[in-house]
């Protein structure tokens, strides 16, 4: 499926625990492989909030946000069309670590040890964590 028209994504990096919170997606594309929690922003929702929504529905945490991370607009990141997703790191402060939505399971992973991400979220993992350290 390709679009024609632009569309508007989000990205979370939750950190629980002291861990990344990533989902395996139960859908494709990228069927089967991890990525940062996120997904479309609906017509009329502001980014926080969709941001927000997206780790709530697939992780089951109520998490808000405490920065951005980056904007990121590569026409090939999503292979059903162009997207730019809009990052931001969010805090946790309820909720139940669960699986739900399109999300197939949960994982919480350290920093160091991150596996394979789909689309391009393994850049912006890098671009957060040179953040942390900086």
């Amino acid at each position: 499926m390709a679009w024609d028209a632009l569309r508007i994504t989000v990205d979370a990096l939750v950190l629980h625990r002291g861990k990344l919170v990533l989902v395996r997606r139960g859908k494709e594309p990228f069927f089967g492989m991890y990525a940062l929690p996120g997904g479309f922003v609906e017509f009329g929702e502001r980014l926080e909030e969709a941001v927000e929504r997206e780790v709530q529905e697939e992780t089951g945490l109520h998490a808000e946000v405490t920065r951005l991370v980056g904007v990121y607009g590569n026409p090939k990141r999503d292979p059903r069309g162009h997207t730019i997703s809009v990052a931001y790191e969010l805090k946790a402060y309820g909720g139940r670590l669960a699986a739900s939505t399109d999300a197939a399971a949960v994982r919480l992973v350290p920093m160091n040890r991150v596996p394979r991400l789909a689309f391009d979220h393994a850049t912006i993992v890098a671009d957060y964590r040179r953040r942390l350290r900086a």
